[in-house]
Order: structure tokens, then sequence, then C-alpha cells
């Protein structure tokens, strides 16, 4: 199995929207991925609460069937149309995938 963990540090504003409103927006057309890519087992996103120097505002834990299934993930239709919007309400991007 391939665990896939992205946290997102939002911009203060983007889009016309606040960040909140971003991350609400993000979270919503993440998760309407959920049964709709093959080889996707699991999907979680969470909006951080703790609002630290250190913290996230945005994490998204996916797992897959393989690796594989992760890069048709990357390249899935779904997945592309909604890439735009993150890249633009984002200010960082980190990510670990490994395999249990």
């Amino acid at each position: 199995m391939i665990k896939h963990v992205v946290f997102w540090k939002l911009k203060d504003s983007a889009l016309g929207n606040d960040k909140a409103a971003n991350a609400l927006l993000m979270k919503e057309k993440l998760e309407a991925l959920n049964g709709r890519i093959d080889g996707m087992l699991k999907l979680e996103v969470g909006l951080d609460f703790s609002a630290t120097d250190s913290s996230a505002d945005v994490v998204l834990y996916t797992e897959f069937a393989s690796r594989e299934a992760l890069d048709e993930y990357q390249d899935h239709p779904e997945h592309v149309a909604i890439k735009g919007f993150i890249t633009a309400v984002r200010s960082e991007r980190r990510l670990a995938d490994y395999e249990v």
C-alpha cells in the first residue's frame, strides 16, 4: 500500500477569498475525488485548527493500492482539474509518499 500525504500553507487571500474560505473550497474539491479514482483506497482532508507558525492550513491523506495507482491519480483528469485552484491559493506545499 502507498500512502500519499500533502500539507499546504495557504495565502492570506487569493481569488477574491480569504484563507478560511479557500481552505473550505479546497477541502470540498479534494473530497469530491473520493470514490472517483481507481486504486485510491482512502482520502481524507483536514483543516488545521492550531494556527501556529509551524502548522499547515490543509492536509491531504490518501492511500493507494500501488505506486501505479498513485501515478494514475496524478494524471487523472478530475485531479488535474483542481490543481489550478490549489496552485493559485497555496503559498507552500510539502508532501511525502511512502510504502507500507
